[in-house]
């Protein structure tokens, strides 16, 4: 084989040089002291997300967009030199959706956090996507108010982060996922257009539904600049059950019975695994013979409280439960809530976590738990499940020690048969975390063909250069 052409080469990386070079001064002349060309030392801030497993390059440049206008000048450089934007706010995410890409462009949104407005009469909050979720909620309670997705990192995660995954939580099965919340976006495409979609109406089918279109894309439709919130009258009162059961088997059981005649505000299950993390984490001091903790909160009128609450403790009864504990105080409620709250941060104690993240219909979650304890075994590694029993969402989570190459491998391993296990039993590789770049393999084997040529078409109809968080979600 011929010795390349020295000439060519140098032709080449002056050419490479040279595109580099425009795309830069292109950039600065639009986005001035907002943009910064990134080194070693700057960049492994902007590279990754929370998931440990999933591959991330280098950005080139890093945006800090304070206002829209960064964001359309952005993206109209990025697609005239066909550069590869990813954007992010808080990171806090779980599937490596806001990982770079060698040589990309990270726009930043993480410092446009304004609550614009919050209307009482239209009950609405409008906010820019760096606004954090719980930041948001205690802002609405001042008017009497909520804003009620809740998220485990509703603390830290921001509502355009929460909007980009349908970010879920605990109180999804009564309220609904951050869809459901979601009134009017203002989206910046691509080519760096501006796409306002939804309404303040409780009612709209003019058109088709874009909003519930971007909700869920993972950043790559468009970058959201602001949304439209829907808010709740706050409940000011709340019974909550906290029942023991002897077998994970039994306290699933009892779920299903539960909200066949209820509808609990939220209904958190644990598993022994996680007990036992969460007692050495807060020294709750919660039975050691329990393989299975069933959490529950009721709210609305106190009365119907108590007697959803007490009809609870019954069914749980029934279905073999040791102990049951039931309180309409707000503190002790809010206590016993926080021993699930705390989960994930106890098992973090434990080692290196990788968090999944599967949804199946709620009458296989016997199947599911089962099977996850089986995967455990076969795999050698822990796996404490915990999560959102009525609506089906568990989190089996992966301890292992990230040091330990052959330790990585099994959680990895054990991490892809959860998600086979999950589409096998008719569930989704995803409840509310996304499918970034962690699961993007998987995606054929819950989705068929048509489907994803369908959307492969719309991302084409949306971003025909195809810069906007490429390889991700779709």
């Amino acid at each position: 084989m011929p010795d390349s052409d020295p000439n060519t080469l140098t032709d080449e990386a002056s050419r490479v040089d040279g595109a580099r070079a425009s795309l830069e001064a292109a950039l600065r002349s639009a986005l001035g002291p907002k943009l910064r060309v990134t080194d070693p030392t700057t960049a492994s801030a902007y590279e990754a997300d929370q998931c440990l497993l999933a591959a991330h390059g280098a950005p080139s440049y890093v945006v800090h967009a304070t206002e829209q206008d960064d964001v359309v000048n952005t993206l109209q450089v990025a697609h005239r030199f066909r550069t590869p934007v990813v954007s992010r706010g808080a990171g806090t995410g779980l599937t490596g959706g806001a990982n770079a890409i060698d040589g990309c462009i990270v726009l930043n949104l993480a410092a446009m956090d304004r609550i614009v407005d919050i209307d009482p009469a239209t009950r609405t909050a409008r906010v820019e996507p760096g606004v954090i979720n719980g930041v948001l909620d205690r802002a609405a309670a001042q008017q009497g108010l909520g804003y009620f997705p809740d998220p485990g990192s509703k603390d830290i995660s921001t509502i355009g982060g929460n909007i980009a995954t349908n970010a879920g939580g605990m109180c999804c099965v009564k309220y609904g996922v951050t869809r459901n919340h979601v009134a009017e976006l203002t989206v910046v495409l691509a080519d760096g257009q501006i796409l306002r979609t939804g309404s303040r109406t409780r009612k709209n089918v003019t058109g088709l539904d874009l909003t519930s279109l971007i909700v869920g894309s993972e950043g790559t439709l468009g970058v959201i600049t602001e949304a439209t919130v829907w808010l709740h009258p706050r409940p000011t009162t709340a019974s909550t059950v906290i029942a023991l059961f002897p077998s994970l088997e039994n306290a699933v059981a009892s779920v299903d019975s539960i909200t066949r005649s209820l509808l609990p505000a939220a209904a958190e299950l644990m598993d022994a695994a996680t007990v036992v993390a969460v007692n050495d984490f807060t020294g709750m001091g919660i039975d050691s013979r329990a393989e299975a903790v069933l959490l529950l909160r009721f709210d609305g009128s106190e009365v119907a409280n108590a007697a959803d609450a007490q009809q609870a403790d019954e069914l749980m009864t029934g279905h073999g439960a040791f102990e049951v504990f039931r309180t309409n105080d707000a503190a002790e409620g809010k206590e016993l809530m926080a021993a699930r709250a705390v989960a994930l941060t106890a098992l973090e104690r434990k080692g290196a976590t990788l968090l999944d993240d599967v949804a199946v219909p709620v009458h296989q979650l016997p199947a599911l738990v089962t099977g996850v304890r089986h995967i455990a075994r076969q795999q050698d590694v822990l796996i404490a499940t915990f999560g959102h029993a009525a609506d089906g969402n568990m989190h089996p989570t992966i301890v292992f020690d990230p040091a330990d190459d052959s330790a990585r491998q099994r959680a990895a391993a054990a991490f892809e048969d959860i998600l086979h296990l999950a589409v096998r039993l008719g569930g989704v590789l995803s409840g509310e975390h996304g499918i970034g770049v962690l699961k993007q393999h998987h995606l054929d084997a819950q989705l068929d063909p048509v489907a994803r040529e369908v959307m492969a078409k719309v991302k084409k109809a949306l971003d025909p250069m195809g810069i906007l968080n490429p390889g991700r979600s779709l």
